[in-house]
């Protein structure tokens, strides 16, 4: 009698062979499912940071150009009034009542999150709007040189 009983707490404590391929089985469902939904979150993120990065640039272009337009920094000949590179926003330009003074409009170059370089594709004033290639004037304007698809079905080199 005794005997029966520690075999029936025994046979109680542990789970079964069958019991285990189950719960793993499930497990397994489950996690092949959040895959996707993880994937999907990380290219999300990724288009997030593209969006800033662009408008962080295109803002300081602009206010580089509003700066040119107001003859508060000289600028040269031939650029419109845009900055020359992406460098020349960062580096900082004389301004033209004090020539001591450094005015910046860019911390750094973003990163392309799509290429995860510095290398952004540039359209200046004179190119064709819908020319791949950069005339090397000024910079105008500037899109991810990535050649993906985002979410939406846009290209990310169209953004």
């Amino acid at each position: 009698m005794i005997r029966a009983n520690n075999l029936r707490r025994t046979a109680q404590r542990g789970m079964t062979l069958l019991e285990l391929i189950i719960a793993t089985s499930i497990l397994l469902i489950l996690a092949s499912a959040a895959l996707p939904i993880n994937r999907m979150a990380i290219k999300r993120q990724k288009e997030f940071e593209l969006r800033e990065a662009l408008r962080e640039m295109r803002s300081a272009i602009d206010r580089y150009k509003d700066a040119a337009d107001k003859n508060l920094i000289q600028v040269e000949l031939g650029t419109e009034g845009y900055p020359k590179t992406l460098e020349v926003l960062v580096d900082g330009v004389e301004l033209a009542t004090a020539k001591e003074r450094r005015v910046r409009f860019l911390r750094r170059v973003p990163v392309d999150p799509m290429t995860g370089r510095t290398d952004w594709a540039m359209r200046s004033v004179q190119d064709d709007p819908k020319s791949g290639s950069w005339g090397g004037q000024n910079v105008f304007d500037v899109y991810s040189r990535s050649s993906g698809t985002a979410l939406d079905g846009s290209r990310y080199a169209d953004w």
